[in-house]
This record gives C-alpha cells, structure tokens and sequence, in this order.
C-alpha cells in the first residue's frame, strides 16, 4: 500500500501560524520553531499554502516567482531548514503549486503585456478589443474575468483577481514551465504538491469552457510523467466540481494522475443549487450521509479520497456544522471522529485540532479577504443591508480561517508580540493550544488519537483498507457506519445534533474503543447525548 494512504496531512498557512521575526506576519521559521508540536500531534504530511515571491492580492495564490520565497516569509535557506527539520521528524513537506495562473508582476506577464509580438504573448489568454468584453463571464471575485490591457489593446482573461491573470495551457512552453517548476522542488526535497483549482487549466474559451476541459486530463498525465509519477509523492487536486466519476479518474490507482482530489460535494451542501455561498441555507444531514457515502462506496478499490472538513477558504467546521457554544469541545470531537475512520487522507487544518471558531468581525476595516471585501462591494450596490452582509461573512468568510493560530493565552494567542496582520479571535483566552495539551478530555488529545489509530494502531489496517457500510440511513440525527476488514469490524457512532438518540434495539457485543464524552458506558440498548460519538470494535 502507497505511504500516503496511511498518512495524516496537516495544512498550515503561514501568514498565520507563527511569527519568530515580529513583523506581525507568520514565516518559516515560526513553522520550525513548531515542528516538535506537529511531531506530537502525530502527523507525517504538512501541506504549505504558497510561500513563494508574491504581491499578495490573494495572499499569496497570486505569485510572481515561483523559484523565490517571499521575503516576508523568510530565505530559500529558511526553506531548505524547514524541510531538512520536518524529515528529522518524519514529516514531510507538501507545495501548494497554482498553475492556472500567476500574478501579473511575473516576469511572463510583464513580458507578455508588453508587446502581443513579445515571446511570452502566448503564455496568457487574450482577446482582441472589439469595443466590448470579450463575453459576459464573471470572476470568482465578482465583476468581470476580462481586463483591459492597454500596452496591447487586448482584454486579458482572470477567473480569479485583477492580479491574476489565467495562463494558457494549451502553449506548448507553459507546460514545460509549469513542469520545470515542480521538479525544481522535488529536487529541493519535497514529497508532494497540492495543485490549486487544476481543473481549470485547460480552459476553452472559445467555446465557453471553463472547467474541465476536453484536454484537462491529457494534461495532467503528461504533467505527471514529466514531474512526479515515478517518484512516491504525495498529490491532490484541487477541483471544485468533481464528481465521483471524475474522482475516479483523477486517482486511478495506476499513477497516471494524482493521489487523490478534494471533493467538495458534501462542503457544498449547505449553499442552495443557482445560489452563491452567502446565501445561507440549512445542512441536510440525509444528503451529507449520501454524498460521504457514494464517495467511500464508489471509490473504493477504484480510487483514494481526501477526507476534510475545513482548509483556507473554508469556516471552521465546529461553527459550521457543529455547536460552538456549549457543546464546542463535544462537537468537534464528534465531526472528528466521524471523519478520521472513513477510508481516505485526512487533511487537518491548523486550529482545527483545539477546535478554534469562526471569528465574529464587527468592523469592514478589520477584514482582509479579497473575495468578502468585493462581495460587500456587490451586495451594497444591490441594496443588501450590511447586518446582513456580514453575517454571511461570519458564517462563510474565508478570514475565518485565516485569524492566528491560538498558541497559548498570552497576548496575541502567542502568534506574535506585535499587532497582526489580522485580529486574534478573543475567544484565545480560553481556547489555545497550551491548555489542551495533556489534558485528556481536550479536543487535541481526541485528534493526537485519531492520529494514532489511523497510522500506528492494530485497526489502522480496518481503516485504509475496509469496506464500508452505511448503517441507520435515514435517521435524522444519527450519523452512522461500518468499516470491515479481515474479520474485524469497526463502528462509528455520531450524533451529529443537539438531541438525545435513543437505539433500544442496538445490542452490542463490542468493545468501545473511543469516546468523546468522559463517561461512556455500553447496555443492552443505546443512548448517545447532544454530538457523542463512540467507536467499537467487534470481531465478525
């Protein structure tokens, strides 16, 4: 079995995790100052967000070099010791790679802007101008994708910010360039990339495709034999809208591709089909079991999946989908467990794992995410009233993510000693990382075990490789399944609601491996309390 199908993944986005130089901005060597920590935690895979040389339109998704770091974030020698200290620890480093498009101070952007008869002209995609937009397609920012470039009269295209502009994939040398990149960094050391939002890459738009694109594929396998196929990495894709038919192509267990994608069906469902993600709308819990379900049924054997709750762009799950009150701790606990059994990756993302909220932002100026601060724009000018607005922002802002991690309760959570550049969550004072080590009842000590199981128990082997079965289907608080491998059986209990579950006719001769209650005692009959979650074990 691959390395990777056993392996825990944490993400880490550096602007925010540990400041060492107190510029207020996290760097490399605040992620070496912590490996110990994610040493104990138990992971073995870090994936990056970018660190390379960017203006920060998009905090750092829009890069102008990608053989340089960030200055703000340290040295290529600061890399090479993040990776050198991560293996003394076995752990190794994963790039986040955007290859859909760069910054527009890259120098091909600069070049190709300059003169449509300039080498690199083709690297992009362009448009002639006509006295109107090439066509009416929106970015993901809102507003036009097509900019006016003066230098050239041409529009150029960007699906995402002004500063990003799409590269044409379909120019024979973007490819290479793209290619030359990453064995760049496999030679540096590291042991995998996440491939930002890679299903746009082979964009036509003269047929109005934007994802998945006829020749995405052929792409990627030829992407995959130039870079990474042969050489035991770890690979994701990230692809919005993947089913789980494409899933199975993307990870087609003979390497042609990647490891394994991120799947966001079930992220999705609580954004209303033809609705924007602010555009809040109740969880149904049935739909979520189904979607998990098709996707560890259809995969199996067939493909790998990335199991997550959270990442960058995501809220924290525990305000989410769980309660952040008082049940927090059980909560995240419950939506932890109900993920690490499942056959897959697990993706933890930093702060996670202490169980850190959404941040409640009661002022504009404190925000700093590109997409909320053009959706204020937007909704404003529709006459959207700004209570509004900005509970949306609390529940779906991509800041959320992006507060300080909540190190210890000193000030700034132990970020930094200076102001950041984004305000700590208050809640620091009493959710931080410090509190919760060693104490065994803490959401961190529950992941540090779900860690173990996952990678260095006896049932590590029922949870890569077991089949699935999804039990109590249609229950309308009960999350429920089975993991079978080898004559051993794995169930996972969740109650995934504010209720009480009583299951009179669950009669279980099983041992109860994992809790995420203090107290948890097995009778004939079954009583689980608001978000309890258990696991038990029994031999078939």
């Amino acid at each position: 079995m691959e390395w990777w199908k056993k392996a825990v993944v944490y993400q880490i986005y550096p602007r925010s995790f540990m400041d060492t130089n107190q510029d207020s901005i996290g760097d490399i060597q605040g992620i070496i100052s912590r490996l110990d920590y994610l040493k104990y935690l138990g992971i073995n895979v870090i994936w990056l967000c970018p660190v390379y040389a960017s203006p920060n339109e998009d905090n750092g998704y829009d890069i102008s070099d990608y053989y340089d770091l960030s200055k703000e974030y340290g040295s290529m020698k600061d890399m090479e010791e993040l990776i050198f200290e991560a293996k003394k620890r076995d752990i190794f480093l994963m790039m986040d790679i955007v290859a859909n498009h760069t910054s527009k101070e890259h120098r091909w952007f600069i070049e190709a802007s300059s003169d449509e008869n300039n080498l690199y002209h083709e690297y992009y995609v362009f448009k002639d101008n006509n006295g109107v937009l090439p066509s009416d397609l929106q970015s993901v920012f809102l507003d036009s994708a097509w900019e006016l470039n003066p230098a050239t009269n041409e529009y150029y295209l960007h699906l995402f910010a002004k500063g990003q502009p799409d590269l044409n994939w379909h120019h024979e040398p973007v490819r290479k360039s793209i290619y030359d990149i990453l064995n760049f960094w496999i030679d540096k050391g590291i042991k995998g990339f996440r491939f930002d939002v890679i299903d746009l890459i082979a964009k036509d738009m003269d047929h109005d495709i934007i994802g998945d694109g006829p020749l995405l594929h052929p792409y990627i396998k030829e992407m995959a034999k130039n870079t990474f196929k042969d050489k035991d990495l770890i690979t994701v894709g990230e692809t919005w809208g993947a089913t789980v038919e494409k899933a199975k192509m993307y990870s087609n267990p003979d390497h042609s591709e990647f490891s394994m994608i991120f799947n966001f069906a079930h992220i999705l469902l609580d954004q209303e089909e033809g609705k924007e993600k602010w555009d809040l709308y109740p969880l149904d819990l049935i739909k979520l079991k189904q979607t998990l379900n098709e996707q560890q049924q259809e995969l199996y054997q067939a493909g790998w999946n990335s199991l997550f709750w959270n990442n960058h762009d995501l809220p924290r799950i525990v305000s989410r989908w769980g309660n952040d009150q008082e049940y927090r701790v059980e909560s995240a606990k419950m939506l932890a467990t109900l993920l690490h059994f499942m056959q897959g990756t697990p993706y933890i993302y930093q702060g996670e794992e202490i169980g850190m909220t959404n941040m409640k932002f009661e002022n504009l100026e404190d925000l700093r995410d590109i997409e909320s601060l053009n959706m204020i724009k937007q909704r404003l000018k529709l006459g959207y009233d700004l209570p509004s607005i900005m509970k949306s922002i609390h529940a779906k802002g991509r800041d959320n993510a992006r507060t300080p991690y909540q190190w210890n309760n000193k000030v700034y959570a132990g970020f930094s000693e200076e102001k950041p550049w984004i305000k700590c969550n208050p809640n620091y004072v009493t959710i931080n990382m410090e509190s919760q080590k060693n104490d065994p009842d803490s959401i961190l000590e529950h992941y540090k075990t779900l860690i173990w199981f996952r990678r260095k128990s006896l049932y590590s082997d029922v949870i890569a490789r077991g089949t699935f079965k999804l039990i109590y289907q249609d229950h309308p608080d009960l999350f429920a399944y089975q993991r079978s491998y080898q004559g051993k059986c794995l169930t996972v209990l969740c109650n995934f609601h504010n209720t009480r579950i009583s299951l009179p006719d669950f009669v279980s001769h099983e041992r109860l491996l994992l809790s995420n209650y203090k107290d948890s005692n097995m009778t004939k009959g079954l009583n689980l309390r608001p978000y309890e979650s258990i696991v038990l074990f029994s031999n078939q």
